[in-house]
């Protein structure tokens, strides 16, 4: 019975799968986060998103063109 009862604490007292845990608790969080920004703002998202995507690739294209003109190319 003492045996048994020292194992049982060993396995308590262990924290190898705390971390994959801590994981999914933190993924499923943000999912639940990501869910509620959908969930509230159905409309408003899509553009937003396109307007930034579309500001960064105007800004690589300016700046692809200064290098290209720098270089002389």
């Amino acid at each position: 019975m003492t045996k048994l009862r020292i194992k049982i604490r060993k396995f308590i007292r262990q924290e190898d799968g705390q971390g994959i845990s801590e994981y999914g608790a933190l993924l499923a969080f943000i999912t639940i986060l990501i869910v509620l920004v959908f969930a509230f703002a159905p409309g408003k998202l899509g553009p937003a998103v396109s307007a930034a995507f579309s500001s960064v690739a105007q800004e690589l294209n300016n700046q692809s063109d200064a290098a290209s003109f720098a270089s002389g190319s």
